[in-house]
């Protein structure tokens, strides 16, 4: 990882200017690996070295990679005049300008969405990921309006499976829906996920009330894209839960509106999708 100027590193952990910081130093309450550092341009390694000001450990990170399980009636904004945002969930320590950039959500969920979402501060990441030549898999837990016939299960998941037109919404052009994987939910209540991570069947369950009668995967992320693909079906989505984008599903233990960070195996998952 490489090094970044110490003035630049407290300034973004809340230590205000570089002026602040320069002061900070020349009182001698800045430590850099145990030695007092009286020059705010000295470099610090983000990966090895330890920073201690005013007697407290100052935990050094670039970037920022969080899970959060996001509630109905969250939106995904900055600021809202209305509504909560997903940001309004983060304890406030979260809130400052990281060395890797601004927290970002990567891509969105509509307010009446549930389920994974990824904030970070990695924006070569979240650009790769979201761009349309990487096909990054999401799968979603859907309940729907009206109850299907195993025929009529049949036909949807044909359909889907080989890609179909999606009609104009609002100011939305019309669009070929690439294929799409559609798994029903058996006969038992369970669905057959073979190969997948039990996580991924758990975060469907949990807190779902059993609302998800199918599982959708989609390659491509076109506005209202899973809401649409059912109304062009003549149906309607009425509960509708991210679990899986790429290889990593949401934490099952994760309450509706809590977060955590990514472990380090968990965003090495995002990033064997990344394109150059």
């Amino acid at each position: 990882m490489p090094a970044e100027r110490l003035d630049k590193i407290l300034a973004h952990h809340g230590f205000g200017t570089r002026k602040d910081v320069k002061r900070l130093c020349h009182k001698g309450l800045v430590f850099l690996n145990g030695k007092i550092a009286t020059d705010p341009a000295v470099k610090v390694d983000i990966g090895s070295d330890t920073l201690v000001i005013d007697g407290k450990k100052i935990t050094l990170q670039h970037d920022l990679y969080i899970m959060l399980n996001k509630c109905r009636d969250v939106v995904c904004a900055n600021r809202d005049g209305e509504h909560q945002t997903v940001f309004d969930l983060l304890d406030e320590s979260l809130k400052h300008k990281f060395l890797g950039g601004d927290l970002h959500c990567m891509g969105r969920l509509d307010i009446d969405t549930e389920g994974l979402l990824i904030l970070t501060t990695d924006g070569k990441l979240t650009h790769s990921l979201l761009s349309p030549k990487t096909h990054v898999p999401k799968t979603y837990g859907v309940g729907l309006r009206d109850a299907l016939s195993e025929e009529e299960k049949l036909r949807y998941a044909e359909t889907f499976s080989k890609g179909f037109w999606i009609d104009r919404e609002q100011n939305e052009d019309g669009f070929n829906c690439a294929p799409a994987v559609l798994k029903w939910r058996e006969k038992d209540g369970k669905f057959t996920l073979e190969g997948e991570n039990p996580a991924l069947y758990e975060a469907v369950e949990k807190n779902s009330s059993g609302k998800s009668d199918c599982l959708l995967t989609i390659f491509e992320g076109k506005f209202h894209q899973v809401k649409r693909m059912f109304a062009q079906m003549g149906n309607q989505v009425v509960y509708l839960k991210r679990v899986k984008m790429g290889e990593l599903s949401l934490d099952p233990q994760l309450e509706p509106g809590s977060y955590r960070e990514l472990s380090e195996a968990e965003i090495a998952l995002l990033k064997q999708r990344q394109t150059d």
